[in-house]
């Protein structure tokens, strides 16, 4: 599609000179000999650029321009005049013109102009569609899952969004944590500044101090020159601090003062900073549990946990799988919508199996199916340790429901505790081959072995 230019002049000379120059450009271009005839045509279609003469009868240009900028924000003007004067350019300027060009002008400067405000007004055009997309993206419908416990987080981060609290967010790993976090920040009076997300347990605890606050020249080797932390970074923003259990006790200190004081010191540095950053954290471990053993702090606990939030394993919302898989495969497949994706026989097997892996473990699933070429998810698509989790559930003996009733949880938990121990057997009472065998991290299967009281009963490696 072509660009669309408007001239706006009262001489028809200058009117026809800037149609030809323009239009051998490859601009489709129309033409005003007045203000007021150009706010019709603006009224009834829409122009990329608009260049108009300042003086003219009536309406003058700077006049124009506002009624412009009033009608649309996103077309550029460019105005000229014979007349020019340092005024009528500021005023210009202020008004939301691009820029300002006095007659006689030349050719060559004219085409530049022309090309420079269509290239800004493109620019800011795509900044703002990223900037939706961001938003939307983040938005509580961009968060996939209409179960009761998925809705209960909608409607905590939509009223803890506006606020200035800190969020501690909890759930095992693959639940959608930074997700979450970020839906928070999106949909915060603080959305336009900076989100900075950081794992604290990805980052040796030698250089945990100096990412978070930054450091001075000369403080240890290799600070070959001052460098921002992660909390200047994130100024006016938020820091998300993911799997805030693994972070250090000392440096655990050093959160909570900053909390409490809003400014903290560079490592090395003398001068205190003053911070406006809001804190959501989160974390897949238990730190009500970590506070019992000394390993967390509890006045941090109690100052990041002002509002919880916990993100549901995807076993305990099984009713959102079809949504999921329906919104990866699109992702990766690029089907239609309407088209069929998963037959009722493969979405039986995953609403079936427990995903120890979460979203992110279903995630990868559809991605693999994808990549495989399957036209359809269905039994044979699926990895064999799905199929065989329900054919393990299939074939106990104990399936039958007595007529007194039954404890559902002790019963899951028999099934469970043989899984577990039959991994092991396979695994020589490796430990971490079991898990591995299971799809299950290390701290997961300690979390079983725990739970069953069977630490003891096998090798840690």
């Amino acid at each position: 599609m072509e660009t669309k230019i408007l001239i706006v002049d009262d001489e028809l000379s200058m009117r026809e000179f800037l149609c030809i120059l323009l239009e051998r450009e490859g601009y489709q271009v129309h033409q005003a000999d007045s203000a007021e005839a150009a706010l019709t045509l603006l009224e009834t279609g829409s122009y990329a650029l608009v260049v108009s003469d300042v003086k003219m009868p009536g309406m003058d240009g700077l006049t124009l321009l506002e009624k412009i900028k009033q009608l649309s924000q996103d077309t550029a003007v460019l105005v000229m005049t014979a007349f020019s004067t340092a005024e009528q350019a500021v005023a210009a300027m202020k008004l939301g013109a691009y820029d300002y060009i006095a007659k006689p002008f030349n050719v060559e400067e004219i085409k530049i102009l022309v090309r420079n405000a269509l290239e800004k007004r493109s620019l800011t055009k795509e900044n703002i569609r990223l900037r939706q997309e961001v938003q939307e993206r983040y938005s509580f419908s961009g968060m996939i899952g209409k179960s009761k416990k998925m809705r209960d987080v909608y409607s905590i981060i939509e009223k803890v969004a506006l606020s200035t609290a800190n969020v501690l967010i909890l759930g095992e790993s693959g639940t959608g944590k930074e997700l979450a976090a970020k839906a928070i920040h999106y949909n915060s009076l603080r959305r336009n500044k900076p989100f900075v997300p950081v794992n604290c347990g990805a980052i040796p605890e030698t250089l945990m101090e100096s990412e978070l606050f930054g450091h001075k020249k000369g403080t240890f080797t290799g600070a070959i020159a001052d460098r921002a932390g992660l909390f200047e970074q994130a100024e006016g923003g938020t820091l998300f601090l993911d799997e805030i259990g693994e972070l250090p006790l000392l440096l655990q200190a050093k959160l909570l003062r900053v909390l409490q004081e809003r400014e903290f010191r560079r490592v090395g540095g003398t001068e205190n900073k003053k911070t406006d950053v809001r804190i959501v954290a989160a974390s897949n471990r238990d730190l009500e549990g970590q506070v019992e053993e000394g390993t967390f702090r509890e006045d941090l606990f109690y100052r990041l946990n002002v509002v919880p939030v916990r993100m549901p394993p995807l076993r305990e919302v099984p009713e959102d799988i079809i949504l999921l898989v329906e919104h990866f495969y699109r992702k990766f497949a690029q089907a239609p919508a309407g088209s069929e994706i998963i037959t009722p026989g493969a979405l039986k097997l995953l609403m079936a199996y427990p995903f120890p892996g979460n979203v992110r473990e279903l995630e990868n699933l559809v991605e693999r199916c994808t990549v495989l070429g399957d036209s359809i998810i269905s039994e044979d698509s699926l990895p064999s340790k799905i199929v065989e989790y329900q054919n393990i559930l299939l074939n106990n003996e104990d399936l039958v429901i007595p007529l007194e009733g039954m404890n559902l949880e002790a019963y899951l938990d028999g099934i469970e505790k043989k899984i577990v121990l039959q991994a092991l057997e396979k695994s020589g009472g490796v430990k971490k081959r079991a898990a591995e065998l299971l799809g299950l991290t290390f701290r997961s299967m300690r979390y079983r072995l725990a739970k069953f009281g069977m630490d003891e009963e096998s090798n840690g490696e």
